[in-house]
């Protein structure tokens, strides 16, 4: 089904201690803010913190299973992260279809990524192709 605008998802995901290894393991990002407690406790996060590949991972899954779903691609992605998220930190990104192309499956969307506090952690926008597998669009 084609996304219409006003249309909304959520998915929400708890970062553990795992997640930020598994993901140094795929990256190579072993920064210190991320694995030495001292190291981050002396800077204004003031404790670790995960990589910011792990809160737009949710992104990116919100975008391929939800809104606009199986299918979608980023065409572009215009965010900035304005809170860090810490070790067990549980997340909600949210996406709402603000505009639709006419005659392409190009979906704009606006992203905000929470944390459980309700605080505001990542914002902005992003553009979505979404693909069908018998080589036509998925509008």
């Amino acid at each position: 089904m084609r996304p219409r605008v006003g249309d909304r998802a959520r998915r929400s995901l708890t970062l553990t201690r795992r997640h930020v290894e598994t993901f140094a393991e795929l990256t190579g990002d072993y920064n210190p803010l991320h694995f030495d407690a001292d190291f981050a406790a002396r800077t204004r996060f003031g404790a670790l913190v995960v990589q910011g590949g792990l809160t737009t991972g949710l992104l990116h899954a919100l975008v391929a299973m939800d809104l606009p779903g199986p299918g979608s691609v980023f065409l572009s992605q215009s965010w900035k992260f304005t809170a860090p998220v810490y070790v067990d930190d549980t997340i909600t990104a949210e996406a709402e279809v603000v505009s639709v192309h006419a005659t392409k499956p190009v979906t704009q969307l606006r992203i905000v990524v929470t944390r459980q506090t309700g605080e505001t952690v990542l914002e902005g926008e992003a553009w979505c192709y979404t693909m069908s597998p018998d080589g036509g669009t998925g509008a």
